[in-house]
């Protein structure tokens, strides 16, 4: 197994810039996991796949105003800090006090004992961010942070009043609703990019489907930024995942026996609700167990055993990620690669704002 196996042309006006008229309203493929076989549909035709007794999973985060874009202190140089994750144990911490695991650009201008001011609409300096140490990809512009606010009573608040909802940067000039690029069941922010495959989800869809008798629960993966880099090394076996946190719930793990026990179908809305459920598999008990903001690497190549997910909705992925590999390993490499290629060729819209696949 090569990275290179799960790499493909892209075309780049094949990859969506916006999102779709109405969130329902986008294309899907639907693939059967086994055969291959593909029809194309509208994603709410996804009525028509799912039946009474089968259980939806989505990916409940919410995406931080994590882009802060500000002036380095004492040369007033042009820097941004993009928040990653809360990082604990380093120091004292308050509501208005905190440490962050950050990217930083310029890298080379923000090192160690450096300040970036950011400041509101008022012109008053809502938020600053000291640099205060290396972490392990410095070369790729990661640092430890130390964000603080004097203006606002709580960090929360200064992170809004300066913050910006980022979007991927293969999206280059989107300058619509950012709440477009949030689910409509989005809850608590604490992540640094969407479930995508929740984006085409509306309130009357999840409606309609419980009215069908079929069963909604989420989970909380905090999504990072690995789900936009491509695998360097040759070998993806290499390729090293970072720790992302995830919580399933004991509700969702009592919906997942019921569902189980009745001949349902645990359907996974999307790649993080995939990777939750999983990493919550325990496999001395035989079967899900409950868990709370714990750690996960869980990296899911061809040959992966799965426990938990039957049926699973998502979008198209950039080539050679760790999301092409999963989703080879729900079905097969040689599938999904005839899958893309027929999107491709069927104009379909690809990447974060783009159409759905839903792998049956």
């Amino acid at each position: 197994m090569k990275t290179s196996d799960f790499d493909y042309t892209l075309p780049e006006e094949r990859i969506a810039q916006e999102p779709a008229a109405e969130r329902d309203g986008c294309k899907m493929l639907v693939m059967n996991r086994a055969t291959g076989s593909l029809e194309d549909r509208i994603f709410r035709d996804i009525a028509d796949y799912l039946e009474p007794g089968d259980l939806l999973i989505a990916n409940e985060t919410r995406v931080m105003p994590a882009r802060l874009l500000g002036a380095k202190r004492g040369t007033g140089g042009a820097a941004e800090v993009f928040l990653l994750r809360e990082s604990f144990g380093h120091g004292e911490t308050s509501n208005t006090a905190a440490y962050w695991e950050v990217l930083v650009r310029p890298g080379k201008r923000l090192k160690p004992g450096a300040v970036v001011e950011f400041t509101d609409s008022e012109g008053t300096v809502a938020l600053t961010a000291e640099i205060v140490d290396w972490v392990e990809d410095a070369e790729k512009g990661e640092r430890l942070a130390r964000l603080v606010t004097e203006a606002y009573g709580t960090l929360d608040e200064a992170m809004h009043a300066v913050g910006h909802t980022p979007l991927p940067p293969y999206i280059k000039n989107y300058a619509g609703d950012e709440e477009l690029y949030q689910t409509v069941f989005s809850n608590r922010e604490k992540s640094a990019a969407a479930p995508t495959a929740g984006l085409h989800f509306t309130p009357e869809l999840i409606a309609l489907l419980k009215e069908k008798g079929v069963d909604w629960e989420t989970v909380e993966l905090e999504v990072g930024l690995d789900t936009f880099r491509i695998v360097d090394e040759d070998d993806p076996e290499q390729h090293r995942i970072h720790t992302e946190y995830y919580t399933v719930p004991q509700r969702v793990v009592d919906a997942v026996r019921r569902t189980k026990e009745h001949g349902g179908r645990v359907v996974a809305v999307g790649t993080t609700s995939v990777r939750s459920l999983e990493s919550a598999w325990d496999e001395e008990a035989g079967g899900l167990r409950a868990r709370d903001r714990e750690a996960t690497s869980l990296y899911i190549l061809p040959g992966y055993k799965f426990r938990v997910v039957d049926a699973l909705v998502t979008n198209f992925h950039v080539p050679r990620s760790t999301l092409m590999m999963l989703v080879s390993a729900f079905s097969t490499r040689e599938h999904i690669m005839a899958a893309y290629e027929h999107a491709i060729e069927q104009e379909y819209r690809l990447l974060s704002f783009g159409d759905a696949m839903f792998i049956v």
